[in-house]
């Protein structure tokens, strides 16, 4: 053998009578005359020639271009279209010749009742539908299905029910399984990724995700975040939390917030964004409502706050303006009248507004005697009276009672009956309401006071009609020497 021969990966060996006519035609050539003599054959001899390596072709390069013989015949993607309708239509005869790949002879048993082995109820009761299955094809697919079918504790069902699923996603993981092909709508892909996971089909999966990534927008964001956690994917929860974070107030308002876990209402909650904190507060109030009709509740402000339980602390309400907070925390009536009492001390400042200029105190004036003071005053912007500042003794240090009041039209909108002690100066005392009372703007409320205690006492002078306080203009009567000289608020 030449070296080429040697290093040569195919080679043909023809058989001995070719050798023999190649020697016999060689010996001629050589000497005519000795061809009657051959009469004894050479030795058997083979001759070895080298052929070129070609790469093999498989099914699906050879029977590429070749079509059925028949037209007519159903095609894969038909088959594929009507068994997606579960019509479960009976090959043609001899289809197996029809398909050149082993991909393709198992699309044709995609949702196919021919040879199934096995049939799933899939969906919840009152949405079910039956699919077949074949055992084998469906145990290569899936470890899940292997162990199911196949495994140590293998059960030998007909009938396997699974109404965790939805029925659009497992047949879009079937079609994955026995065809190779990825049909997933933006719809059922959560429902898919479910099926995925549930039966360990990691690649399709994938897919799932990517979707999920690609399509994400902040209408969704926070309904993804939630199935991301329970899927246990990291790199979608990050995706989703950027989403949130860029576009916190529209992912707040969507109608997809609404639908996520109590876990993950409590994460978004506690998290940092650049969203108002009214949006967040309206949007838990959203979400409250929802969990109620799911829970079966009455829609009433005990069940909100109950089904937000200790999320609401998370809401940061103290960090709302005061705008804000009046329109929509205190009017919304989930917060307690102490815990608007709170924070209205926690987080903002009370404005004190003087009546009067100078105060006084004469022999014989101002007697308390359990008589009832007061003036009506209105403001030109909504504002919170929390109380009301008063004069004291001018005999020396002295305890009085207070009984104080707001009302409107005769109806009485605050009160507290509560006791200062007064120092003998003539600095005024503050008197508080058990909780601040809101007024509205121009609007007028009427002050009362019923104070018991030492009976001379320090009183009001040259008082004025309008004042401003910040940017609260009060307007009051009562200005000619009278009590009551300061209206304490939130503004």
């Amino acid at each position: 053998l030449g070296h080429s021969s040697r290093k040569s990966l195919n080679c043909l060996c023809f058989p001995d009578e070719t050798v023999k006519n190649r020697s016999k035609k060689s010996s001629k050539e050589k000497n005519p005359s000795s061809s009657s003599s051959s009469s004894k054959l050479p030795p058997v001899c083979y001759e070895i020639i080298t052929l070129k390596t070609k790469k093999k072709k498989t099914a699906a390069d050879i029977f590429r271009r070749r079509k059925p013989a028949n037209s007519s015949s159903t095609t894969v993607h038909q088959y594929h279209q009507q068994n997606l309708s579960n019509h479960n239509l009976i090959p043609a005869p001899n289809w197996q010749g029809l398909y050149p790949t082993i991909r393709e002879r198992n699309a044709v048993m995609f949702n196919n009742d021919v040879m199934a082995d096995v049939h799933f109820v899939v969906g919840p009761p009152g949405g079910t539908q039956q699919l077949p299955g074949h055992k084998y094809v469906l145990a290569v697919g899936s470890s899940v299905f292997h162990a199911m079918f196949y495994g140590e504790l293998a059960e030998d069902k007909g009938e396997i029910r699974i109404p965790d699923v939805d029925p659009a996603a497992f047949l879009a993981m079937l079609k994955y399984i026995y065809c190779d092909e990825m049909d997933l709508a933006a719809v059922t892909v959560l429902a898919t990724l479910y099926a995925a996971k549930k039966y360990i089909v990691p690649h399709l999966a994938r897919a799932c995700v990517n979707l999920l990534e690609t399509s994400m927008s902040a209408k969704n964001a926070c309904v993804l975040l939630s199935q991301s956690c329970l899927f246990e994917e990291p790199g979608l929860t990050q995706r989703c939390w950027e989403m949130i974070d860029a576009q916190a107030e529209l992912a707040l308002k969507s109608e997809g917030f609404c639908d996520i876990d109590f876990q993950t209402l409590e994460n978004i909650l506690r998290r940092e964004t650049e969203c108002q904190r009214n949006v967040v507060f309206e949007a838990a109030l959203s979400w409250a409502e929802v969990e109620c009709q799911q829970q079966d509740l009455a829609l009433s402000i005990e069940n909100k706050r109950g089904v937000l339980g200790k999320a609401l602390y998370l809401i940061r309400i103290p960090t709302m303006a005061l705008d804000d907070f009046a329109n929509g925390a205190v009017q919304s009536g989930v917060l307690t009248l102490n815990e608007t009492n709170d924070i209205f001390l926690w987080g903002l400042v009370p404005q004190r507004c003087h009546r009067f200029q100078l105060c006084a105190y004469r022999s014989n004036q101002w007697h308390y005697r359990g008589r009832c003071d007061s003036i009506q005053f209105a403001v030109d912007k909504r504002v919170f009276i929390a109380g009301f500042g008063l004069h004291g003794s001018s005999c020396g240090s002295a305890e009085y009672s207070a009984k104080t009041e707001l009302k409107r039209q005769g109806v009485v909108l605050g009160q507290n009956l509560s006791k200062y002690f007064s120092d003998g100066s003539s600095n005024t005392f503050p008197v508080w309401f058990e909780y601040p009372v809101q007024t509205k703007q121009d609007t007028f409320y009427t002050a009362c006071v019923i104070l018991d205690g030492n009976e001379l006492s320090y009183f009001g002078l040259e008082g004025m009609t309008e004042v401003q306080c910040g940017k609260v203009t009060v307007n009051s009567t009562g200005v000619q020497g009278r009590q009551i000289p300061e209206l304490i608020f939130y503004a």
